[in-house]
């Protein structure tokens, strides 16, 4: 509910700015998403080639995925990070990435054609500069969880987990390799 309130009120003070006849700064200014909380993923910011694999189902491997592009922006003067997935074979995602200073934990929603509405996740950062995120809803069975990994100057990493014993332990499932988009 608190997401869907976010988004609407998102597109509220849009539509308002439109109506006074000036334009919204929404995207740009990388640099206020470089400061304090919002540079844990501010600093995934920028446009990225991706490179993918699976898990095979029976445990057998790891085989290739079709790929991606990933664009990160900073939203409205450092309000949230926001991204966009277009994998290789179709389809489109979005996440809006804000965070709660009274949590110090992120609130993400996601949503993707295909998706029936808006998958809720809960994020914070490890002692180890990683970044580890729940989904909250729809829940998911078995749970899964992702953490993205401290950039460096070649990309980052990203890893989606599953747990096969309530949580005990952990699973790499589906894992991504991000390198700077060259056109």
């Amino acid at each position: 509910m608190k997401a869907t309130t976010i988004i609407v009120a998102a597109a509220f003070l849009a539509a308002s700015f439109a109506q006074a006849g000036e334009p919204p700064a929404l995207f740009g200014d990388k640099d206020a998403c470089m400061e304090g909380p919002v540079a844990q993923f501010g600093r995934y910011i920028g446009d990225w080639k991706i490179d993918d694999e699976s898990l095979a189902q029976d445990g057998s491997g790891w085989g290739p995925g079709t790929g991606a592009r990933w664009i990160f922006s900073c939203v409205s003067h450092g309000i949230a990070v926001q991204d966009f997935w277009m994998p290789n074979a179709g389809g489109f995602g979005t996440n809006l990435r804000t965070y709660n200073p009274d949590t110090e934990t992120w609130e993400i929603v996601w949503t993707a054609a295909r998706l029936n509405g808006l998958m809720h996740i809960s994020a914070k950062q490890n002692d180890e500069g990683n970044i580890v995120m729940d989904i909250l809803k729809p829940v998911q069975d078995p749970p899964r969880r992702i953490i993205f990994f401290e950039p460096d100057e070649n990309g980052w990493n990203w890893v989606m987990q599953m747990s096969f014993d309530a949580g005990a332990s952990w699973t790499d499932v589906y894992r991504i390799k991000a390198t700077p988009w060259e056109d």
